[in-house]
């Protein structure tokens, strides 16, 4: 049996999520009419930031989500429950907010610049948010239908979660998350945002 460790802050199991885009652009512009088009399949990316972050009357300040955009560019865009303010929990908000992002001047790799409360961005791709999750002591673990059963797993300390988008990690990705434990939420394969309320539901329960 494998045991998974998590970050407990109090009573709370803290939790970190990074998804990657592959498709949405990570500079210029693109319409919030057409999120599943041109914007690259924003749209599984926000569902996944609302699930991540969003329950009926609050906000989970437990939860880290990165959102890793590789079209045009790579930069990625953190949304941290513990400082977010002023989005609101649908789609067309968060996807203003990232559209606002990917507008501006994109930071050096390594370097987080605040966009707004909660919202900080940076150059990079999913090599450097591993880089810098496990610095930090943070154990990464990798979604996948073929993992060990998330149910059987002690959980107690720090945790990063990453997973696809509507495609499959790239053979490099692929190379870069060989080293990680992969942990499955089910045989079947979920959409991200499905897997991070799953997650949320294990830990939650836990």
């Amino acid at each position: 049996m494998s045991t998974i460790w998590i970050w407990t802050w109090g009573e709370i199991l803290g939790r970190r999520f990074a998804i990657i885009g592959h498709d949405v652009p990570a500079k210029g512009d693109f319409s919030l009419n057409d999120l599943a088009g041109a914007a690259g399949r924003l749209d599984v990316l926000l569902r996944a930031v609302n699930t991540a972050l969003f329950i009926s009357h609050g906000i989970r300040e437990e939860t880290q989500i990165v959102l890793h955009l590789e079209g045009s560019g790579s930069r990625r865009i953190k949304f941290d429950g513990s400082k977010l303010r002023g989005v609101h929990p649908d789609e067309r908000s968060i996807a203003g907010h990232v559209r606002a992002v990917v507008r501006s001047r994109m930071p050096p790799v390594g370097v987080w610049e605040e966009y707004s409360g909660g919202i900080s961005h940076s150059g990079g791709s999913l090599d450097q948010t591993l880089k810098e999750w496990s610095d930090e002591g943070c154990r990464i673990l990798v979604m996948d239908a073929k993992g060990i059963p998330i149910e059987v797993s002690t959980i107690d300390e720090e945790v990063g979660f990453v997973l696809s988008d509507h495609k499959t990690f790239t053979t490099s990705e692929l190379e870069l998350l060989d080293d990680f434990d992969k942990v499955s939420v089910g045989q079947k394969w979920l959409q991200g945002h499905s897997c991070v309320a799953i997650v949320h539901h294990h830990l939650d329960n836990s």
